[in-house]
């Protein structure tokens, strides 16, 4: 276990170094950084304790990175969101239980966790806490990661892969494992009232490898899409009478529907919901309250679906000399994968196999 410790330990300080000084490194990263710190910090009073044998002492380093798996998942799909003072409030239970149980000495044997002793009722309340926190806070993150799948629907037509988010998804669920395995480990040693140490070691040994994940994703992940605008003070949705609101939708629709399939606005890749707004001269509720309501679809959805229409046309056109993805490009899928994932979801064939389907087709 002190080898585990010391390992940890500077594994911990040197992803803190690697990610906190990465080449435009912005906040979602010195958050990512702090935390590995903060696990240097738990793997050094590891190996401390391990050294002063008080490695059964009480202590919960779950009661700070719930909180700041949370604040991360916010920094990184909110627009504009900064660390404010309110935000240190979360790390008092942290804090609080880590200065109370060396101060006490409380240990944290799982299998006399009921005992009925003088730190009967701190171990309960202390284990309350972790399990809601726990809860609270992974339910949050994983509330923000949907949150952000939507609004990236919403919000722009060609979605990279560094913004689907699918690294912090990986470490919500992979933490959510994490704590699910060791709750019931825990439950067990408890249930049979046995004084192992597995719960603890099992901990430290997926902390460790939590670093490692932390540290290799912290430095390749570049920064994401934010949304979640706030509206600005004063502005009404739409006008006082329900005829000048239809009035206002209609004449939304048709600038939409001009710029997007008659000036085929659809072909630029980099085309978002803040671009078409600008075009068509809406404000970008009024062109969302079109998509979603009056046309049933959503800026990702019909963007695609009329790059993929054009598509079709060229493959058609007895004309064409281009290759299937110089097609895709002028058009506007931004990448060869997104043209053939929209192209099969809509024909049920790669651009190839309608192509010639559609050849032998005129051939017979």
């Amino acid at each position: 276990m002190e080898t585990l410790a010391w390992i940890g330990l500077t594994q911990s300080l040197f992803g803190t170094v690697l990610v906190g000084t990465k080449s435009g490194a912005k906040l979602p990263d010195r958050i990512l950084a702090f935390w590995l710190l903060l696990m240097a910090i738990v793997f050094l009073s590891l190996g401390l304790d391990l050294k002063n044998n008080s490695f059964t002492i009480l202590t919960s380093s779950f009661l700070a990175f719930n909180p700041l798996l949370y604040i991360y998942a916010s920094a990184s799909t909110i627009s504009n969101f900064r660390i404010r003072w309110h935000h240190f409030l979360h790390l008092i239970p942290f804090l609080f239980f880590e200065i109370y149980s060396h101060i006490t000495q409380t240990e944290f044997l799982p299998g006399s966790f009921f005992t009925q002793d003088s730190s009967y009722s701190a171990r309960i309340v202390f284990g309350i806490i972790n399990i809601v926190s726990w809860f609270v806070y992974t339910s949050v993150a994983l509330f923000l990661i949907h949150k952000h799948k939507i609004n990236l629907r919403n919000e722009l037509s060609s979605i990279d892969s560094s913004d689907k988010l699918n690294w912090l998804l990986f470490i919500s669920v992979f933490y959510t494992v994490y704590w699910i395995i060791l709750l019931i480990v825990s439950l067990t040693i408890v249930s049979i009232k046995s004084n192992s140490n597995l719960p603890m070691i099992y901990s430290y040994i997926v902390m460790l490898v939590m670093s490692f994940i932390i540290s290799y994703y912290g430095v390749r992940q570049k920064e994401l899409h934010k949304f979640f605008w706030r509206k600005k003070t004063g502005e009404r949705l739409f006008e006082n009478s329900p005829e000048e609101r239809d009035k206002r939708l209609f004449d939304a629709e048709l600038a939409i529907k001009k710029y997007l399939e008659d000036e085929k606005g659809f072909r630029d890749p980099e085309l978002s919901l803040q671009t078409l707004s600008e075009k068509c001269g809406f404000p970008r509720y009024i062109v969302t309250e079109v998509l979603n309501k009056t046309m049933n679809t959503n800026f990702f959805a019909y963007i695609n679906g009329l790059r993929t229409e054009e598509s079709k046309r060229f493959l058609l056109s007895p004309d064409n000399r281009y290759s299937i993805e110089a097609i895709g490009n002028e058009c506007g899928f931004k990448s060869k994968s997104s043209f053939y994932t929209f192209f099969r979801k809509s024909t049920g064939m790669t651009p190839n196999e309608f192509k010639l389907s559609n050849s032998n087709q005129k051939e017979v």
